[in-house]
This record gives structure tokens, sequence and C-alpha cells, in this order.
């Protein structure tokens, strides 16, 4: 079956792949603080079950996101849905932690901790995201693992926040270039995910500097490009078994792995995503936890390690899920779903400023764009 015919709607398992995506990240977590130098499955695969996690999270990423541009073709409403899902959470998260967790774990004066710049430069980076993340809050954590780092799981949101911005850069810039936008916006996202999986390639193979957003880059443009070519893509259960007997043999061979996983990993989630069936699909009504789940999990597994040193990773885990758990549902039931909720209305009221601006002549080529 076509991916055209099944990429449409919300009746997909998209929510439960997220939420098992997360849990993931939260039990690779679990092996740093507990003081184990690397997890079993990376030892013999070279890649982390934390790695794999925040792969999934940036193919599903691309791929909804792309599919949310390109059926809209609205990059207000675009930036609005993007704005609406990552920030009031966020928000709520950063200042938690700040004047809830950190107060208490603080080893440093109230007042201190209180009249510090560290303090309320960790909440600038963290809520806005623009320049980067900042990890530390003062005197919190300072022996754990990690190096003190108050939320280690945010480096990835800077990330994808940059790959919304390029998407919708290149949206915005090629109206201005065709008339044939959609095409093209499609043969972009294309060559941006054969440029960032080039630039990744040669980089893990032949150099030896860091960087993680050609990385990221790749998984988030390989998801865009397979909601771009979705006429072209067809999910069987054969290929799907095929490739998922490629990985498995592979993971004999990091180098083998590590090939067969990043170019098929995309396929093998998608298919996960739609092909399967039934039950699957009544997590739906629970909602979607995964985002609380994953911003959420560090600093509740780094105030474990602080209450009760040197604990194991298993009780680590048994102990942070369900707090992390219920944390998340609280999250989205009283805040996430109900920002997403405000986006008529803050789509609403920002096209009535745009129509008010509109007769400036000095602004009016600016906001072409803006629906």
């Amino acid at each position: 079956m076509k991916l055209s015919e099944l990429a449409h709607g919300r009746d997909n398992n998209f929510n439960i792949i997220r939420i098992v995506a997360a849990f993931a990240v939260l039990v690779s977590h679990a092996f740093r603080l507990a003081n184990l130098s690397s997890e079993p499955f990376e030892n013999g695969t070279g890649i982390s079950l934390g790695t794999m996690a925040v792969d999934v999270f940036f193919i599903t990423s691309g791929f909804l996101v792309t599919a949310s541009l390109l059926t809209r073709k609205s990059t207000l409403e675009y930036l609005c849905a993007r704005a609406l899902r990552i920030f009031p959470a966020l928000l709520v998260m950063v200042a938690s932690t700040a004047f809830g967790l950190g107060l208490y774990f603080t080893a440093v004066p109230v007042s201190s901790y209180l009249s510090s710049s560290e303090t309320y430069w960790y909440i600038f980076k963290n809520s806005t995201l623009i320049t980067g993340v900042y990890y530390f809050l003062p005197g919190v954590f300072e022996h754990n693992p990690f190096k003190g780092s108050v939320n280690g799981s945010l480096w990835s949101m800077v990330h994808e926040v940059r790959c919304y911005v390029i998407l919708a850069i290149l949206w915005v810039g090629l109206k201005l270039v065709t008339q044939n936008r959609a095409a093209l916006f499609k043969a972009a996202i294309v060559f941006c995910a054969v440029f960032c999986g080039a630039w990744y390639f040669t980089a893990h193979f032949f150099l030896s500097e860091g960087g993680s957003f050609r990385h990221m880059g790749f998984m988030f443009f390989t998801g865009a490009s397979y909601y771009a070519l979705k006429e072209r893509v067809r999910l069987s259960w054969i290929l799907f078994w095929v490739f998922t007997g490629v990985v498995l043999l592979s993971s004999l061979n990091k180098t083998a792995f590590f090939l067969s996983y990043n170019l098929l990993l995309a396929y093998m989630l998608l298919f996960l995503a739609y092909i399967p069936s039934g039950l699957v699909r009544a997590y739906n009504r629970l909602g979607d936890y995964s985002y609380g789940v994953y911003i959420y999990a560090f600093p509740v597994q780094q105030s474990a390690e602080a209450l009760f040193p040197g604990i194991s990773w298993g009780r680590m885990v048994l102990l942070s899920a369900p707090v992390t758990l219920g944390l998340a549902a609280l999250s989205w039931h009283l805040l996430e779903k109900r920002a997403l909720s405000l986006k008529s209305s803050l789509l609403d009221r920002t096209r009535r400023v745009v129509r008010i601006q509109e007769s400036d002549p000095a602004i009016r080529p600016a906001l072409r764009e803006i629906p």
C-alpha cells in the first residue's frame, strides 16, 4: 500500500511510538546515572538506546511537520502550531526546575541562589532555545553524574527548533522564486536530507570532530523526504521484515549496523506507524504524553540520584518512570492539550494585527507570506 493512502488524519501509531521512545531515553540515561560507562546494547552496536530514541523523534517530527506545512500551506499556522506544541510545557518545566527542584536541592544559600545570574541564565536560555541551552543551576546536582546537569535532554530541542526554522525558510523563500512552489519545496527537502546524510556519514567515517546537527538534520529531513515522496513509497510487510532482518544481522558488526540502521530506520518506523492497527490504536485515547516524559525524565532521575546516591539503574528506572509519567500526564491534560486548542484564536489575533500593519508600505513585502 502506498504511504500516500495512509498519511492523513490522526489514525496512526505515532503516539505510542513516541512514548516508547521517550521511555527508552529514560532507560538509557539510567545507565549513566548508575555510573555505568555504556549500555549493553551500545557495546555491541555502537549506538545507544537513547540515540535511537531521539532518531525516532526526529524522523517522526520531520514527517509530521512537513505534512502539516504542505497540507495547510500556511507558514503562520505552521509556526503557531510549533510554538504552542513546544513552549508552554517547556516554560513550565524550566520554571518548576529553577524555582522548585533547584531551590530544594541547591547546596548554596537560598539568597545566593535567587540572586545568582546563573539561575536566570538557565531560565532565559532554556525558555527560548534560540542560542542553545544551559544545563546548570547554582549548587544543584554538583556531585551527580552528568556533571551537575539539571536537564541534559534539552540539547536535542535546539536542533529540532532549527530544523523547524529551516523548513519554514525553505517554504517562504521558494514562494519568492517560482509559482511551482510545492514541487521545488519537496525537491529542496530531499536535497537537505542527502546533504545532511553525506555530511553525517562522511564525518562518522573520516572526521573526528563532534557535532550533532548533521545527525539530527539527516534524521529530520529523511522523515520530511518520506512525506514529500509519499506517492512513491510502498509499505510492505515483506520489505519490513527484510529490512528488520538486515538490521538485526548487521548488529554483529558496528560498521554494518551503522549503515543499515541509518538507512532503513525511517522506512521501518513509518511502517510501524501506519500498518499495525487494532488494539494498538487504542492508546491514542489517552493523549500524547511523550513530550512531557522527555522533558521531565532527566530532572526526575537526577533528583532520584541525589536522594538515593548510588542507586542501581534498575531501581532508577522503577522509581523515575512512574513519577515522570505522572508529571507528563498532568502536563498534557492541564497544559499542552489546552495550549494546542488556542491555535485558532492565536491565529485570528495575529492575522488581525497583520491586517492593521499591511497598510504600511515599508513592511508589506515581508508580510506577503502570511495568509
